[in-house]
């Protein structure tokens, strides 16, 4: 399956942790899989999938883009914002973003939003 993306650059805070990986120095090693050798393209699917078969109780539904989802909606539990959902998700309209959070039960209205009689 090919990989869709927008092609546009995205600006995202990277962990600490992440960060030191990408600054050892080291440019010709491969940060997630330790060799020289490039990953392919279907790296990250196999290695997933040899993760599920270990691994029982994940769904069979559950992909790699079901993190993309996960992911989302973390976003915007934490940040409470639409905003910052859209530009973590690369999304060009609101409409896009809003379709990640369509499982979500979000209270809009709350009983002091509501005017004073």
């Amino acid at each position: 399956m090919p990989i869709l993306t927008s092609k546009r650059n995205r600006h995202v805070p990277v962990p600490l942790v992440i960060r030191k990986l990408l600054v050892r120095n080291e440019p010709n090693i491969n940060i997630f899989s330790g060799k020289e050798t490039p990953y392919n393209n279907d790296y990250f699917k196999t290695l997933f999938r040899w993760f599920k078969g270990l691994n029982n109780h994940i769904d069979n539904g559950v992909t790699l883009y079901s993190f993309r989802h996960s992911g989302a909606i973390e976003i915007y539990k934490r940040t409470g914002s639409l905003s910052k959902l859209q530009t973590a998700m690369g999304d060009s309209s609101l409409n896009v973003s809003l379709t990640y959070l369509r499982g979500l039960k979000i209270v809009e209205l709350k009983e002091e939003d509501m005017p004073m009689v």
